[in-house]
Formats: structure tokens, C-alpha cells, sequence
């Protein structure tokens, strides 16, 4: 592992996370309250730097936006980041934001029309956390991927916190990744991200196979991310899995 010197990461959010956060080394979590060891809790981390926007300035001045033929959705976020976006030290501010970005995203209300019956409000609760604490990785401008924690990889973690079997823990990834299926809710993820100084990609093809999103910044070449990825993910897949909490029999 690659660390920087940091101190250990707290944030109290508003919604209580599950404690099962804690089977995974370097995060105690405590009802609102998460504190995050970065030396045991990354597999690679090379930055503590992140680029964040004011979430209410997001929902007041994009979210309700529309494109145009002059100006598609991605074009709104760009500008809405070079004109918003800033760079933060602060490890709490992103994972705050990322909360409000996930809480807005992973709503309720979209339970009725998505399709999906086996996907429930509690589904959506484990959507909502391990997305927010995805947003502390990061890839930089020229695809290297400069942090990795094990909620990259989605399906591992979540069978680990929630004890999901395998099905369920793909199944909540294809959600997460999927943008929910359909147009406007991409262009609502899109407009979303802005808040975390990009846009969601994930190394994923058609179905999950653990390589994980990142809110990328907007020119970051994915074909180095691809290749930096493809390197590095088996044996950190591995390293999660050997927390799994196997039942008494």
C-alpha cells in the first residue's frame, strides 16, 4: 500500500449507518458518527486532496436544468464544475456531500416506478452508505487511480456489512452502476455528480464483475483507469472477502 501522511477521518452524518461497517479494517462506525483509519482502511491512498461543489447550490442551479441541442446535460456539469467546483483537504466535507448526493439519488419515491420488486427500501439504505463512503476514491486526470477502498469493490463489501449472498450483492451493483436503467435517471446522476467534481464510470461491461465506479473528473483518460484497474483488483477482492462473518452452523 501507498499511504500520505493524514489524520484519521471523522464525520457525523445524517442518517445512521449500519455498524456492520466495522467488520471491514480502519472504519468504526457509531450510529451518525464514522471515523476512517486511512492506513488500514485504503488499499491504495496517494491524495487527500478531492473536488467538491456546495450541494445546495447544485440542487438550486442544476438539478432542474434542462439541455438543450446547444447544450447537452455532461456540457451543464462541466461548466457547472469549473465554475463551483473546489478542491478540499477536507475528508468530512466529502463524504457530507457525498450523503446528500446519494440520499438524493437513492430516494424512496423511485421504489414505485423502477421496475425492479426486488429491490426495497432497505436496498436502497446499503445503496446509499456504501455509495458515500465510495466517494473517498479517486482517479486523477491522466487515469491513474490514486485512491482505493474496499467499497470499489461493491459486491464484496456489501456481502461483508449486510452478509448479502452473492445474487443480491450484484444485483445492488447493477443498480448502483446502472444509473437505475433508464435515461433520466442517468441524466439525473450526471447532474448529481457535479456536487463530487465529476461524473460516475465504473470498469464493469454488461454484467458486475467487481471493477468498481469512481467519480471521475471530466477529461481523465479511462484508458489508463482501465488498465491501472485491471491490474490491481483479484487480490484486494480477496483480501475483503476473508471479513466475510460466516453463520454458526
Amino acid at each position: 500500500m501507498t499511504t500520505i501522511d493524514t489524520t484519521a477521518i471523522t464525520v457525523e452524518l445524517p442518517e445512521a449507518f449500519d455498524p456492520r461497517w466495522s467488520r471491514l479494517p480502519g472504519i468504526q462506525v457509531d450510529g451518525r458518527r464514522i471515523t476512517i483509519d486511512p492506513a488500514e482502511y485504503f488499499f491504495r491512498f496517494e491524495s487527500n486532496t478531492w473536488l467538491v461543489a456546495d450541494w445546495e447550490l447544485v440542487k438550486a442551479q442544476l438539478l432542474e436544468v434542462k439541455e438543450t441541442t446547444e447544450s447537452a446535460v455532461e456540457q451543464l456539469a462541466l461548466d457547472f464544475i469549473k465554475a463551483h467546483g473546489a478542491s478540499t483537504s477536507d475528508a468530512a466535507r466529502v463524504l457530507s456531500t457525498a450523503y446528500e448526493v446519494y440520499a438524493y439519488l437513492f430516494r424512496d419515491e423511485h421504489l414505485a416506478g423502477l421496475g425492479l420488486p426486488q429491490i426495497t427500501a432497505v436496498h436502497l439504505r446499503m445503496l446509499r452508505e456504501a455509495a458515500t463512503l465510495m466517494a473517498l476514491n479517486k482517479v486523477e486526470l491522466d487515469g491513474h487511480i490514486s485512491n482505493v477502498g474496499p467499497c470499489w469493490f461493491f459486491p464484496a463489501a456489501t456481502s461483508v456489512v449486510f452478509d448479502l449472498d452473492d445474487e443480491t450483492g450484484r444485483m445492488l451493483d447493477e443498480v448502483y452502476h446502472g444509473g437505475w436503467f433508464n435515461e433520466h435517471r442517468r441524466i439525473e446522476s450526471i447532474k448529481a455528480h457535479a456536487a463530487l467534481g465529476g461524473r460516475l464510470v465504473h470498469g464493469c461491461q454488461s454484467v458486475p464483475d467487481q471493477s468498481g465506479g469512481v467519480v471521475a473528473p471530466y477529461g481523465a483518460s479511462m484508458a489508463n483507469f482501465r488498465d491501472d484497474l485491471a491490474a490491481f483488483k483479484a487480490g484486494w477482492i480477496e483480501q475483503i472477502y476473508a471479513h466475510r462473518v460466516t453463520p454458526a452452523a
